[in-house]
């Protein structure tokens, strides 16, 4: 089941939503993971390192007060070492409970067991020195200093612990913020390119098909109806397409029973249009009796006008037979220098006519083709004639024959000094009855079937042929054949 036009752009547009969604998630979960790092480091890791700082300054608070108490046994420094010493206890049993790693804790522990022992220290001492006049150990300065330089690395070593896990969080949270830059950006381009690929191949299935019926329109205008469209697309298409195949059927009948009407017609025109010719040139013969000035220009003109008639019956026959795949064709090595002076001769009386000049150019040796020497002739009739009767009086019309040994062809081309042809009547020219929009005044009226016989007659030998031409300058009309040697062999 193909889906529809709508259903494919809505699920195109749905998969580019979830990928977007899918880039915008990871970058969401970084954001999160780089917040969380962020936080451990604001909550934890810089108030403990504060925490302890301000340790290491209540000590030096705590040694200030007992040294002034130790010097003049005033009760108030001993007031103010017992207030630091509750602070720090204070202090250091905040940070255990906020510690959560085991090197950190080990350090505050061994920070609260030389506190104490340096608190048991300071008491012995304080009980001993009552007076003025008592003076202190002499190594309890130096075991207080011990302790206190122990005190002091352990707290320092607790801040170096938080500072260095700073460090490491800092550069984690680099880190991982320029790794998830850089996945998100190449997630991002990935998703850019997965979606225009999906875009386009979207527009591509919808279009395609368009195309297709573009040109299958085209063909149906330019005549041939007979191929049906076959071609797999949405629904709406689909009845698009099985519309423009029932015209195409309705048109091929329609021409057929065109075809057949003139091929009837045509041939039962022709007996009686030829006893019409040949009763018109006995009397110009004079077999009945003698005529008369007026009377032999009016049998003339009704000569001519049969004997254009029977031609045109004739052309109407050949394409009809040519179309049906009757027509016969007896193809061997045919001397085209020949053939082209035997249409020549036919025509001469008519350039003569219109003081047109005829000549052929073609190379010194003899040019063989493989080509039926009468449907080729007919090919050169119509050409010709059709370039007679657009060449203005005194002009010059050219039959060219160029031989192209590598290729293995030979090239026929027929010019005149005409107007030139518009190019929106080029696509046209080989149609059926197409003559043209702009035609010169001078020339006289055709049936348009000329070109469209040659067409036919030139892609019969395997050739090809085309036109070449602008308003205002000289048209050539250019046809090619295979190329052969006199015995058949090429």
């Amino acid at each position: 089941m193909h889906l529809s036009i709508f259903w494919r752009l809505v699920l195109t547009c749905l998969v580019i939503i979830v990928v977007m969604a899918g880039v915008n998630l990871y970058a969401l979960v970084q954001l999160r993971q780089l917040t969380a790092l962020s936080t451990e480091m604001v909550l934890s890791h810089y108030p403990a390192v504060d925490a302890a700082k301000h340790l290491q300054a209540s000590l030096f608070g705590q040694l200030n007060s007992e040294k002034k108490y130790l010097a003049t046994k005033d009760p108030t420094f001993l007031t103010n070492f017992n207030e630091e010493v509750e602070e720090f206890q204070r202090n250091l049993q905040h940070l255990r409970t906020q510690e959560t790693g085991s090197p950190g804790m080990s350090g505050l522990q061994e920070t609260g067991h030389l506190f104490q022992d340096r608190l048991v220290l300071a008491h012995e001492e304080f009980a001993r020195v009552t007076d003025l006049s008592a003076t202190v150990s002499p190594d309890y300065e130096a075991r207080r200093d011990l302790l206190m330089d122990r005190m002091t690395t352990a707290i320092q070593t607790y801040v170096d612990l938080h500072e260095a896990r700073i460090s490491a969080g800092v550069s984690e949270s680099r880190a991982r913020a320029a790794q998830a830059e850089a996945a998100t950006e190449q997630l991002v381009l990935v998703a850019l390119v997965f979606g225009l690929g999906l875009a386009g191949i979207a527009s591509y299935s919808i279009l395609f098909p368009l195309r297709q019926l573009q040109g299958h329109i085209k063909q149906i205008g330019q005549g041939h109806f007979g191929t049906p469209l076959k071609i797999t697309a949405a629904p709406e298409l689909r009845e698009l397409v099985d519309t423009v195949n029932w015209m195409g059927e309705k048109l091929q009948e329609l021409d057929d029973m065109k075809a057949e009407f003139l091929a009837h017609v045509s041939h039962e025109l022709r007996t009686p249009m030829a006893s019409i010719q040949e009763g018109t040139h006995l009397l110009l013969d004079e077999i009945p009796g003698p005529l008369k000035a007026d009377q032999r220009t009016t049998l003339l003109i009704m000569a001519d006008s049969s004997r254009r008639l029977i031609h045109l019956i004739s052309t109407i026959l050949d394409l009809s037979k040519m179309e049906a795949g009757m027509m016969e064709y007896r193809i061997v090595p045919t001397e085209l220098r020949r053939v082209a002076d035997a249409s020549v001769k036919k025509v001469q009386l008519l350039a003569d006519s219109k003081h047109v000049q005829v000549f052929v150019e073609h190379p010194e040796e003899r040019l063989w083709a493989k080509a039926d020497s009468a449907r080729i002739e007919q090919v050169l009739d119509n050409l010709l004639s059709n370039a007679l009767k657009f060449s203005p009086e005194g002009s010059s019309v050219k039959i060219q024959i160029t031989p192209d040994q590598k290729a293995g062809t030979l090239e026929v081309a027929v010019s005149d000094s005409g107007p030139g042809i518009a190019p929106e009547d080029l696509p046209h020219i080989f149609e059926r009855f197409y003559q043209g929009k702009n035609k010169p005044k001078h020339a006289f009226a055709g049936s348009g079937l000329g070109l469209a016989l040659a067409k036919k007659v030139v892609e019969a030998h395997g050739g090809r042929i085309w036109i070449e031409s602008e308003i205002g300058k000289d048209t050539t009309i250019r046809f090619v054949l295979r190329l052969t040697k006199p015995g058949g062999a090429s």
